[in-house]
């Protein structure tokens, strides 16, 4: 019976998280597929509406972060669990369908599949000592896992080591996942699909019991094992799902940039930034990651090419002022502007 209080009270606060209300009307149910609607617009047209090469590489490369920061946020967001190692599993998707298809001639739609199996084992084996672990000692546990990763990988010859892999061009094709030409809408409707999938799972484990289980985690762990919520187990399952959608990214870009080295692929930069763009939008929310990843990736390509190119990194000096500003006053990210923005608007009615 303390189990079931347990889920129900988990069950009401995802659902604020959301920003859905309780299934009681047709209009609520409609104003929830709101959000949807506007996902499948705005990325459906994008490469249609902007058509410069730069434009669409900017808008791969959105897909690609806002699908990192979509799986980091069940750990990171709904969990509560902070890790600012996720480059790990995007290096173990990029090195499994590079490494995969060079030396072995492995198709890259297996090595994405093989890479997230991988993935979800180095994740078992992450997760049984670091969940012993609590707050910013987590936190740092994952730091040095990743930093130890990245200097195997570094001194590793067979992956390439410090000079990295170039995966071999072909001809244009589907099976092959590669696609010439300036224009890069094959890729940028291929990763969409990749975060639309990665959104709709996530809803669906919020709606069940083990999104109901990982949200009475994340707000009191204690009180979630005293009624019988296997905490450990949970933490595992979002961990596991966050490392298969964050290696699907790894692996898919590989095949975008047709090259591999340690930096681009296990660089701490790369946790920072997923990080980041869930924080940006706004953790624990099912489009902050969407968000976030969008603001920032225009932010930082732009500034990269008006700024970057006089030699004084001004891009990075954006990068960090805006980093600054949204930790300094808006800690709940974009989706939580907005919401005060629509509470001070209703106060003023």
């Amino acid at each position: 019976m303390a189990e079931m209080r347990g889920a129900e009270v988990a069950r009401s606060e995802v659902s604020a998280e959301d920003g859905a209300e309780p299934r009681r009307t047709k209009p609520v149910r409609w104003r929830a597929l709101g959000p949807w609607a506007i996902f499948l617009l705005v990325f459906g047209l994008m490469p249609i509406v902007y058509s410069a090469p730069f434009q669409h590489n900017v808008a791969v490369l959105i897909c690609i972060t806002a699908l990192m920061a979509v799986g980091w946020n069940l750990l990171g967001g709904f969990t509560g669990q902070i890790s600012l190692g996720h480059a790990l599993f995007f290096g173990i998707g990029e090195y499994t369908t590079a490494v995969g298809g060079v030396r072995f001639g492995l198709n890259p739609w297996l090595g994405l599949l093989l890479g997230a199996l991988i993935a979800v084992a180095v994740s078992m084996v992450i997760g049984l000592p670091a969940f012993r672990l609590r707050g910013h000692y987590f936190s740092i546990a994952t730091i040095a896992v990743g930093e130890i990763a990245f200097l195997i990988f570094l001194n590793w010859r067979f992956v390439g080591g410090a000079r990295g892999l170039s995966i071999p061009i072909k001809e244009d094709s589907f099976l092959e996942l590669q696609f010439s030409g300036q224009q890069k809408w094959e890729y940028y409707y291929i990763a969409a699909s990749f975060l639309l999938l990665a959104l709709l799972a996530t809803r669906a484990i919020l709606r069940s019991r083990i999104g109901y289980y990982l949200i009475a985690i994340r707000e009191d762990q204690d009180a979630a094992a005293s009624v019988g919520i296997p905490v450990a187990r949970y933490k595992q399952i979002a961990l596991s799902f966050s490392a298969i959608v964050v290696a699907v990214a790894g692996g898919f870009f590989a095949q975008y940039v047709l090259f591999i080295d340690p930096e681009s692929a296990l660089g701490l930069a790369i946790s920072i930034q997923i990080t980041i763009a869930a924080v940006l939008g706004g953790v624990g929310s099912m489009w902050g990651p969407v968000i976030g990843a969008t603001v920032l990736l225009s932010l930082i390509e732009s500034a990269r090419l008006y700024l970057g190119g006089t030699g004084e990194a001004l891009n990075l000096v954006v990068y960090g002022l805006l980093v600054m500003t949204i930790a300094a006053f808006e800690p709940n990210g974009l989706i939580g502007m907005a919401q005060r923005v629509k509470l001070l608007r209703g106060r003023s009615h």
